[in-house]
């Protein structure tokens, strides 16, 4: 008893300790952000572009460099990720998807800078400056690409595993009336695994936004960006501008606000993906089934 005991305090203290550092976290996050607030010109949070150091903090260049990116992501990410976990799910032999599944998870793996420099260096060059000729060779499109691919071994395979959840007698009761196997799939599986899939789209959006390494490469505006909505051109997202100002130096300091502004900038993508967190999770709860 008294080893279950140490045991279960043992727990108890470890989970303590992770709400501790991260109630620390936010904490320093909204005091950094409270300063920069209430000192900054809040003209400056609505200007021309994000230049810190010339004390122009546009906050809609960021979010919309983070949005670009992102939406590129997905659409690269959602149709391969579901694709090969409906592949892997319900057409792959027990033998295939032993072998598949694992190369899969090791993609999730490969170092997002190494992704980087392939966006810089080919997926630009010979994808997105073929298909436009006037894109920079930094631009967002690169980067929402390789961010892409980053991504879509993250939602296959938990789009994958919410598949193989659904209970079998399913596709038997879709097969015994008549159904192929690419109308269970699509009118019985998907449906059945929405919750999971919705997870994992989610989860992939959340990783795409907080990417930083492959868009402070390709992207490339690591000193400052000008507002701007075309993905061809240089942009800038939120962790890649946190990024380029605290890249292992302290210039940042003394730079007006500028240090505060990491913080805000943190603030504002700490909101912004509990915000994505909180509706998942409400969606998930109405649309979840029980078998």
């Amino acid at each position: 008893m008294r080893k279950e005991a140490l045991i279960r305090w043992l727990f108890l203290g470890t989970a303590a300790l992770s709400i501790v550092i991260s109630a620390l976290i936010v904490l320093t996050l909204a005091r950094e952000t409270f300063t920069f607030v209430t000192q900054v010109d809040l003209s400056s949070l609505w200007s021309e572009g994000w230049f810190p150091r010339r004390d122009l903090y546009d906050i809609r260049t960021l979010f919309a460099g983070s949005v670009l990116v992102t939406l590129v992501a997905m659409v690269v990410a959602a149709p391969l990720g579901m694709g090969a976990a409906v592949y892997l799910a319900e057409y792959a032999r027990p033998r295939v998807r032993r072998a598949l599944k694992p190369i899969l998870e090791i993609l999730a793996g490969i170092p997002s800078v190494v992704l980087g420099f392939f966006a810089l260096t080919w997926i630009s060059p010979e994808i997105v400056q073929r298909m436009n000729d006037e894109a920079a060779l930094f631009n967002l499109m690169a980067a929402g690409i390789g961010v892409g691919l980053l991504v879509t071994p993250l939602v296959a395979s938990i789009a994958e595993d919410a598949m193989k959840s659904v209970p079998t007698a399913l596709r038997e009761a879709s097969y015994g009336m008549g159904a192929r196997k690419v109308t269970t799939a699509v009118r019985v599986v998907i449906p059945a695994s929405i919750s999971g899939l919705v997870a994992a789209f989610i989860l992939g959006i959340s990783r795409a936004i907080g990417e930083t390494m492959v868009v402070a490469i390709a992207a490339g505006a690591s000193g400052g960006s000008l507002f701007s909505m075309n993905v061809f051109e240089r942009g800038q997202t939120m962790t890649a501008a946190m990024a380029s100002m605290a890249g292992g130096t302290d210039a940042v300091k003394g730079a007006g606000l500028t240090f505060q502004s990491l913080f805000f900038v943190g603030m504002m993508l700490f909101l912004l993906t509990l915000l994505l967190n909180m509706v998942a999770g409400r969606f998930v709860r109405r649309v979840r089934q029980k078998y």
